[in-house]
């Protein structure tokens, strides 16, 4: 018979963890042990604790990685990762340390308020990577090309052609000469920068193309890109920062773990809502709003690069793209007769657009054969704590 559950909570950085214990009960939590930050050197001290399937541990999401995650769980312990922001905090405590932290978060795993994230596989973490790497790479053209436009702005060079970036444009400011070398080299060394900035861009946009083939979740992409304003690569980044959709029951929970739901402060007969949460996923939220702007302008009809993506992808996840279409169309219209800004009216096509979206990826994909649980249930009933679990979806 397995002893009494014992929770860990670990505070987790570069060089060190500290590891602070909770018994099942009431009794406050106390330092284990500070160690270096070394996976087996974490087990090795679990195991001095007790049994490992009687453990429950769990740190915090960070730059540290999912590297210690599923090293305990490969090793049988029951290992959740939390979510930052949702650890509860008292607005009165001013003072903060590595032990308090750790004490803190064996507390409320114990107490079951910790929400636990989902934790991607390492081919799904790889993809994710290649995906956030390309937006890194598109922000560093934007700003090459900014500051290149901006120095011929300063010495008075104006471009009079339509669009900026096309090959007239290039070509344009090959053309530009100054009276002094200094500003000429200048001009080349900006020119050059840009240049490599878009050859990196492009070379990252092939390595997805080529990558997505292998990946597990590619008919999920290919099935996403029936909508208006998804192709490859917002496609493959909505499949990598989402993995598995059936996470979430409602279209309602997704458009919240995206942070496009109005917040909210009611108090009374009162209700009070104000902008977007923006809580959850930055990059899952940008890309729906930018995949939105497609859906603000009109018309709206399945053009003929559509129609060509759409090919060899189930009827079923184009009917939800066409009513995507269609309800879509007729709410920008209706939206923009009335005062709101465009970049109100896009938020809200992009919340609406997640619901679709969600429906169609989940029809493209099957649940995972093992489903995340509470940790209170991965144990026996008779040495359950009574408390609630940590874990929330």
């Amino acid at each position: 018979m397995q002893s009494t559950v014992r929770y860990v909570g670990l505070d987790v950085h570069k060089d060190t963890i500290v590891m602070a214990v909770a018994e099942a009960g009431t009794q406050p939590a106390e330092i284990f042990a500070t160690l270096a930050n070394d996976p087996a050197a974490v087990l090795s001290r679990l195991r001095k604790l007790g049994p490992l399937p009687a453990m429950v541990v769990c740190y915090e999401a960070g730059p540290t990685g999912y590297e210690l995650y599923r090293f305990l769980n490969a090793a049988g312990v029951q290992c959740h990762v939390v979510a930052p922001s949702m650890v509860p905090t008292q607005n009165g405590n001013r003072v903060k340390t590595d032990r308090r932290d750790a004490r803190r978060l064996a507390h409320f795993l114990r107490s079951g308020d910790l929400t636990a994230i989902w934790v991607p596989d390492e081919h799904t973490e790889a993809l994710r990577d290649l995906t956030r790497s390309r937006d890194d790479a598109k922000q560093a053209e934007r700003t090459a090309r900014h500051q290149l436009s901006k120095f011929l702005l300063r010495k008075g060079r104006r471009f009079d052609g339509k669009s900026h970036w096309t090959l007239a444009h290039w070509a344009w400011i090959k053309q530009q000469t100054f009276a002094h070398e200094a500003a000429n080299r200048v001009l080349t060394d900006y020119i050059r920068t840009a240049e490599r900035a878009t050859q990196r861009v492009q070379g990252l946009m092939l390595d997805i193309s080529q990558l997505v083939e292998s990946w597990a979740l590619a008919p999920l992409v290919k099935n996403l890109q029936a909508f208006r304003g998804v192709q490859l690569v917002t496609a493959a980044g909505l499949a990598a920062e989402v993995g598995d959709f059936h996470r979430f029951a409602t279209a309602g929970q997704f458009m919240g773990f995206v942070g496009l739901v109005p917040s909210e402060h009611t108090s009374g007969p009162k209700r009070r809502q104000g902008g977007i949460t923006k809580s959850g996923n930055r990059h899952l939220r940008r890309l729906l709003i930018e995949a939105g702007w497609h859906y603000y302008r009109t018309p709206l009809r399945v053009s003929a690069e559509l129609h060509a993506r759409r090919v060899g992808i189930p009827q079923a996840v184009i009917d939800i793209a066409d009513k995507a279409l269609k309800r879509l169309g007729t709410k920008s219209y209706r939206m923009k007769q009335g005062t709101k800004p465009p970049n109100k009216i896009v938020t809200a096509l992009a919340r609406e657009l997640a619901g679709f979206v969600w429906a169609a990826a989940r029809l493209s994909t099957t649940p995972p054969g093992i489903r995340f649980q509470n940790a209170s249930r991965q144990v026996k009933s008779s040495e359950r704590s009574p408390r609630r679990s940590t874990s929330k979806n």
